[in-house]
């Protein structure tokens, strides 16, 4: 099942929370870049909300487009990252200062999905609900 049909299948009430999480590690997600000032990529676009820090992924193309006409700037070239979700979450979040998680097509009212610092998603050195002293 693909990571579009998980992400359905979860916000329908159905699902299997474990199997969305193995389809967002296998999915090759896109990446936007961020564009400094200067026009220059200022590494990977992302937001601060409630002191997480959320790397917007994309499950293909039509829904980053989305994103950019939401955002109302749909006017420029956008280039990406094509990246597994798996190594968005055990290589990237891990250079990340602070708790970080991947918001996935934010876009699409309906289509959406945030994958939370938190055990299982997360190395567990940066899970936010795991005691850096080893008690849970």
């Amino acid at each position: 099942m693909e990571l579009t049909a998980e992400i359905a299948a979860i916000r329908g009430g159905g699902g299997d929370p474990a199997r969305l999480v193995g389809e967002f590690r296998r999915t090759a997600l896109f990446v936007p870049l961020a564009v400094g000032d200067d026009g220059s990529h200022d590494g990977l676009m992302s937001a601060v909300t409630g002191g997480i820090r959320w790397f917007y992924a994309f499950t293909d193309e039509r829904a980053l487009a989305r994103f950019a006409v939401a955002r109302a700037d749909a006017d420029r070239s956008w280039e990406y990252l094509s990246i597994l979700g798996a190594r968005l979450t055990d290589a990237v979040i891990p250079m990340v200062d602070g708790p970080a998680g991947v918001a996935v097509n934010v876009a699409d009212e309906d289509g959406s999905m945030f994958f939370p610092p938190v055990s299982g998603i997360v190395p567990d050195a940066y899970a936010v609900d795991i005691d850096p002293a080893g008690a849970a």
